[in-house]
């Protein structure tokens, strides 16, 4: 096992340990048993009362011979909008180099998001912040908080502002936190057991807390976005809230149903994905001072990259392998979960609608469904409506001035298509 450094561990206001606020993250050096194990040791201080009594600076070195740790008393570090937190600078995931590269323009930005997650997330929520790290160290590439400095920095040559304001750097940070609590929830509703080649929050700590550590960073993000303290941002992003909601009973209401609509998985699509990275673009250029034709443009460039990166996701369930995929081929199709490949398949395979309404009762049929999509067109469809949403995100594009963040944005939609060629 590799050996593991903890530092700045501090207790909350609450009196609760949190092994995040240092940077610490539950990786590879952690093994299964010492997650689990850690959750039900901080579970049961909180509930036998542990811990209580002033705040602490904690340093813990683990590796396999040793398990040290020495406490002392520390006074509580304030977390600054603009990123001055205590405490080592999280990572950017370099597994998706394609993306690293996009984003190089947006590091420094990135790696302050980074820093303020780990403060603002949950520092009084040990067993809430440890569940949501899950999800922030699964291999994550930033995008919906990238979109954000991106197109902020793209627009404030339109306004004559020289830096990004703190309402710039909140709203990353209240997206990515919007996201995750998504992710979170997704994953309880799809009873998926891995993310990302990871097991998700509710398999490692159970269904109960990953409701729960959703709902605290949806709670959360909404009390920050309150504060930003522009109606019209805030009007925004607690519509994304509400479209989740809606995606998930839509989805729900048509699963197995053959006769649904491309309309309908479009306007599903939306709701689920498209929905908070359009709020993320046009509320970049709204805290920019841009006027409401460029605003609206920047909106219309993160609905249809959102609709074409939720496209070329379906055609990718189909077409990668598990391990590409970090979750079973098809595993869409087999919950009944009809996508752009298999709504295009069904207009002419009568025996893939059989199989579907039989909802593959019969052992073996569900890869006779996926060869049937496969084999019927409706990839190739799907992969052509994707590039004509691509192809609008791109026009949105125009009404910026040249510069490296409007290439990156341009390379973003370009990126997301070459997944599938």
């Amino acid at each position: 096992m590799l050996p593991a450094t903890c530092h700045n561990l501090e207790f909350g206001r609450t009196g609760f340990v949190d092994f995040s606020a240092c940077g610490c993250f539950f990786n590879s050096s952690f093994d299964l048993f010492s997650k689990r194990n850690y959750a039900r040791q901080v579970i049961k201080s909180v509930h036998m009362g542990y811990y209580g009594g002033g705040r602490r600076l904690i340093c813990c070195r683990r590796d396999s011979n040793i398990a040290k740790c020495r406490v002392f008393s520390t006074k509580a570090p304030g977390t600054l909008v603009n990123g001055d937190v205590p405490g080592p600078p999280g990572v950017l995931n370099e597994k998706e180099e394609s993306t690293t590269d996009l984003f190089e323009v947006v590091s420094d930005d990135l790696l302050t998001l980074n820093k303020n997650l780990q403060s603002i997330v949950g520092a009084e929520n040990p067993v809430l912040m440890s569940a949501a790290e899950q999800i922030f160290s699964a291999g994550g590439k930033r995008m919906r908080p990238a979109l954000v400095f991106l197109v902020s920095r793209a627009t404030l040559a339109l306004t004559g502002l020289e830096e990004l304001t703190k309402e710039h750097r909140r709203l990353a940070e209240i997206i990515e936190m919007i996201h995750t609590a998504s992710l979170i929830h997704d994953d309880v509703l799809d009873e998926s057991d891995m993310r990302r080649g990871q097991e998700t929050v509710h398999q490692l700590y159970g269904t109960r807390v990953a409701v729960l550590a959703g709902d605290f960073m949806f709670a959360q993000s909404s009390w920050y976005l309150a504060n930003l303290e522009n109606l019209e941002v805030i009007k925004l992003i607690s519509q994304v809230i509400k479209d989740f909601a809606s995606g998930e009973i839509k989805q729900a209401s048509s699963l197995f149903d053959c006769d649904v609509e491309l309309d309908e998985y479009l306007i599903k699509s939306y709701y689920k994905t498209a929905s908070l990275i359009a709020a993320s673009t046009k509320g970049a250029a709204i805290f920019s001072g841009v006027g409401n034709d460029v605003s609206e443009q920047m909106y219309q460039y993160g609905k249809n990259l959102g609709l074409s990166f939720q496209i070329v996701d379906d055609i990718l369930d189909f077409t990668q392998s598990a391990e590409q995929l970090g979750k079973p081929a098809g595993s869409d199709l087999a919950k009944g979960n009809l996508t752009a490949p298999v709504i295009f398949a069904l207009e002419n395979k009568s025996k893939l609608r059989e199989i579907i309404e039989s909802e593959f009762c019969e052992t073996g049929s569900l890869d006779e469904a996926i060869k049937l999509v496969m084999n019927s067109g409706g990839i190739e469809r799907a992969q052509s409506l994707a590039k004509q949403k691509a192809d609008v995100a791109i026009q949105c594009l125009q009404c910026l001035p040249h510069s490296a963040f409007r290439l990156a944005l341009e390379g973003m939609v370009k990126f997301n298509l070459e997944r599938i060629d």
